[in-house]
C-alpha cells in the first residue's frame, strides 16, 4: 500500500508539512517495498483557489490510498474521501516519524477537515 505524506523536503528525514495542498511535496512511501518517491508541490503553492483539490488529484494519480498530513481543509478533504483515500491529522516531526505513528496507530483518522478554506 502506498502512504503520501505531506513533507517539506524530499527524504524521509524531512519535516512533515503541515499543509496539505500547499505543501512543499509529498513523499510517497510503499509500505510493502519500503521504497519512496517524492512528488513536487510547487504548480499549488501560488493557486488563489484550488490548490487542496488539485493536490488530491495529484496524490490520486501515485496510488496512495493514504494521506498523512497535519491538517486537512474542507475541499482537500471532500476530494480525497472521493478518491477512497483516508486522511490521518495530526502528523508532526519527520515524515519517518510520521509514518511510525501511523503504524503505531497514533495517528487520528479523519471524518471531517479540521480547517477552514485557504488558511
Amino acid at each position: 500500500m502506498k502512504i503520501a505524506v505531506t513533507s517539506q523536503g524530499n527524504t524521509l528525514e524531512s519535516s512533515v508539512d503541515p499543509r496539505f495542498g500547499r505543501a512543499a511535496g509529498f513523499v510517497v512511501y510503499d509500505d510493502d517495498s519500503g521504497e519512496f518517491t517524492y512528488m513536487d508541490n510547487d504548480q499549488n503553492l501560488q493557486l488563489a483557489q484550488g490548490a487542496g483539490i488539485q493536490a488530491a488529484q495529484n496524490v490520486a494519480a501515485t496510488g496512495a490510498r493514504t494521506v498523512i498530513t497535519g491538517h486537512v481543509g474542507p475541499k482537500a478533504f471532500m476530494a480525497l474521501k472521493q478518491g477512497g483515500i483516508e486522511v490521518f491529522l495530526g502528523a508532526a516531526g519527520n515524515v519517518g516519524q510520521a509514518l511510525q505513528a501511523y503504524k503505531d496507530k497514533k495517528l487520528q483518522i479523519a471524518d471531517a477537515p479540521d480547517k477552514d478554506s485557504h488558511w
